[in-house]
């Protein structure tokens, strides 16, 4: 298992906002909602739009290019759940937060 890799500050993504961050060269959006981090590819799967720039409501984030629209704690897309964005594990130490690749 590769180390996780510090990405952010809890403190700088307020309940309900996104960072988009670098992964080991993968952009990835990363998500705070009220009970903990999320983290998915940055990259919709419809025409590669930027998913963490989107409006979020919720578990769900709207692609900013087409309205795609994904469940951030799955990477699940809503219409299709089929359809999913590759999903990272994220854990809290401190004020740190860090995702596995």
């Amino acid at each position: 298992m590769a180390d996780a890799v510090r990405v952010a500050k809890a403190s700088e993504i307020r309940v309900g906002g996104s960072k988009v961050v670098v992964v080991l060269g993968h952009p990835v959006a990363l998500f705070h909602l009220e009970d903990a981090f999320y983290a998915v590819s940055n990259v919709c799967l419809h025409r590669g739009g930027p998913v963490g720039e989107g409006m979020l409501e919720g578990a769900v984030v709207t692609c900013p290019l087409h309205g795609w629209e994904y469940d951030v704690r799955t990477g699940r897309n809503v219409a299709n759940p089929v359809a999913r964005l590759r999903t990272y594990a994220v854990r809290v130490e401190g004020d740190d937060v860090l995702v596995v690749p």
